[in-house]
């Protein structure tokens, strides 16, 4: 292996959990909610999906929403369609909570890198094996990988909605390893979903899924890929 390409959220990092992200925006915007309905509401915010990198909608998607949340990482406008409109579905006290919401998810501080990021893209580059970030999203994640200091070991970030192409199109990994001038065939892909992140098969490249688990709860699901990348799979 040459170069192993990773997903973003649920593979590398975590995003808080739902209660955590409106705890945070509630005291941000100085509004108050007592117990009890804050946690009723973050319990409605994650059934309806609302977290962007979180939980997927437990019920049905809104006839007006299904298109777009569909094609919701093709462009950062249908990203925020598509998670807004589903934040709107739980009612809350200021209508531009919604926004606000949105708005943190983005924010570096919403996101833990998993315990065994930094040693896993560490030991990477000490082998000289390039490493990619292939994400399906609406935003820009680089300053996430700044602010957690995990920037340095990335040599090139393909994300959806800077190219109009999501997962599992081929075409986005096959950017990817241009990006890295390297031969999929010799190159991993490491990823959460089956779906998405298995389209890289379709170029010839091996994959290797891990758990969209808690941070705390996966402390060394990316160690494997060490001995991946070493076996020459």
């Amino acid at each position: 292996m040459t170069a192993v390409l990773f997903d973003f959220s649920g593979t590398l990092f975590r995003i808080e959990s739902t209660e955590s992200w409106l705890r945070a925006v509630l005291a941000e915007s100085e509004v108050s909610l007592p117990e009890p309905e804050l946690i009723r509401v973050a319990r409605e915010l994650e059934k309806a999906g609302a977290l962007p990198g979180g939980s997927f909608p437990s019920g049905r998607i809104p006839e007006e929403l299904a298109h777009v949340w569909e094609i919701r990482d093709k462009s950062a406008e249908l990203h925020r369609a598509a998670y807004t409109g589903l934040s709107r579905q739980v009612p809350l006290p200021d209508p531009a909570l919604h926004d606000a919401l949105y708005a943190r998810h983005m924010a570096p501080a919403a996101w833990r890198p998993y315990p065994d990021t930094a040693e896993v893209l560490g030991a990477l580059r000490e082998r000289g094996v390039a490493v990619g970030v292939v994400s399906n999203i609406g935003w820009d994640l680089r300053p996430v990988f700044r602010d957690h200091g995990i920037d340095p070991y990335v040599d090139a970030y393909v994300l959806s909605y800077e190219h109009g192409i999501q997962k599992p199109d081929p075409r986005l990994f096959a950017t990817a390893c241009a990006a890295l001038g390297v031969d999929p065939r010799d190159t991993l892909m490491v990823g959460d979903s089956r779906h998405a992140d298995g389209g890289a098969a379709a170029l010839g490249c091996a994959v290797h899924f891990v758990d969209h688990l808690p941070v705390t709860e996966r402390p060394d699901g990316l160690r494997p890929v060490l001995g991946l990348v070493g076996s020459g799979l």
